[in-house]
């Protein structure tokens, strides 16, 4: 697998400067700078060549994926919906429909991923969305919410009940019957785009239809889901790097009773705790990628035991540096108030910090001598 190029780095940087900030605030990323990036294969880097994408490897996107949600989580979050859209492609499609849609996710259409309802968060088996096939036509009705990136989505790959099984569909923004309604002031990744759909008999080619009906649902979700958990596992090592550099720089200037804050051992415990969460939330990442590039049958594990691990070290590394700064980084909008409210939503998406342990007691059950 080629490693990032240094550009990828670059024009990321270039394109979100000092913006994140405005960003959350506003709510919104300009749509424009999205397509830009996606035209340039950053939005889901692990598309292959073959389809015109830059071919990266699990690890060299995960250096990426937490450059970016270092700078900005609400940026990570749609990287991660287009790269769960292109993966779900590369995986269920079959050779037409991944020649006819993996070069439009990286020549700047956009895509989201459709899984939650509204009575089917983490147990999708209770999904009431549904495709029907009439002839060489399917029509789907149901509804999604809280579905990251559909504000700004050319795409929808919704995951639906089909045939007695399940199915991924891919359906135009654009669609006849298709609304997508924004969520107004979520707590965190404000400008990540996150938005309810509805679904009023959209008609659709039968060809739409990724691989065809009837699969295992369970198949479906785990292809996507392994591609979200170790995208914001990384994006969570981001938000680690973020608070550790912006609590470092505040304890290493700011002074009191006649120090600086990085010589008063309380605070000194403090950037310890952040610099030992990102180190290790780095490695579980590294981990979880090695496995995945090496096709290990123990990526699902890792992939999970990396979310959780990112996910919780995130969340009270935020609250550490919120502490660290004081009211310095009580300023909405401002990197760590930012990192806290972002690094929350990680604990609940892509499987709640709950499910993760639910999982990984499973698995050492299931493995103990």
């Amino acid at each position: 697998m080629p490693e990032l190029p240094a550009d990828g780095f670059k024009v990321i940087d270039e394109l979100v400067g000092d913006q994140a900030e405005a960003w959350d605030l506003a709510g919104q990323i300009p749509r424009e700078l999205l397509r830009e990036l996606g035209a340039a294969g950053l939005l889901c880097a692990q598309v292959g060549t073959a389809h015109g994408g830059r071919g990266l490897g699990s690890h060299a996107n995960g250096l990426l994926t937490a450059h970016t949600g270092s700078l900005c989580s609400s940026l990570r979050s749609v990287m991660t919906s287009q790269g769960m859209a292109a993966w779900t492609i590369q995986r269920l499609a079959d050779s037409d429909q991944s020649a006819a849609l993996l070069p439009q996710l990286v020549s700047g259409r956009l895509a989201a991923v459709g899984f939650s309802e509204s009575e089917a968060g983490s147990d999708l088996s209770t999904m009431s969305t549904e495709i029907r096939f009439y002839g060489d036509s399917v029509v789907l009705d149901g509804h999604k919410v809280w579905i990251t990136g559909a504000h700004y989505a050319d795409l929808l790959i919704v995951f639906a009940k089909c045939d007695g099984g399940a199915a991924a569909v891919v359906v135009p923004a654009s669609a006849p019957g298709v609304r997508v309604e924004r969520v107004a002031d979520p707590l965190g990744c404000r400008a990540a785009g996150h938005a309810h759909l509805r679904f009023d008999s959209v008609r659709l080619p039968a060809s739409s239809v990724l691989g065809g009906p009837g699969m295992p649902l369970p198949l479906l979700v785990t292809t996507a889901l392994a591609y979200g958990r170790i995208s914001v596992a990384w994006g969570c090592v981001g938000i680690l790097r973020a608070c550790r550099n912006a609590a470092a720089r505040h304890a290493r200037t700011r002074t009191q009773f006649g120090k600086p804050l990085t010589e008063h051992q309380l605070v000194a415990r403090h950037l310890a705790d952040l610099f030992i969460a990102e180190q290790t939330a780095t490695q579980a990442c590294t981990h979880a990628s090695a496995c995945w590039d090496a096709g290990s049958p123990d990526l699902v594990v890792a992939t999970v035991l990396a979310k959780h691990v990112g996910a919780r070290h995130a969340a009270q590394g935020a609250a550490t540096a919120v502490q660290v700064l004081a009211s310095a980084g009580t300023r909405d909008g401002h990197v760590v108030a930012r990192a806290y409210r972002d690094a929350k939503l990680m604990e609940i998406i892509e499987g709640s910090n709950e499910i993760c342990e639910l999982i990984l007691a499973q698995h050492a059950v299931a493995t103990a001598d």
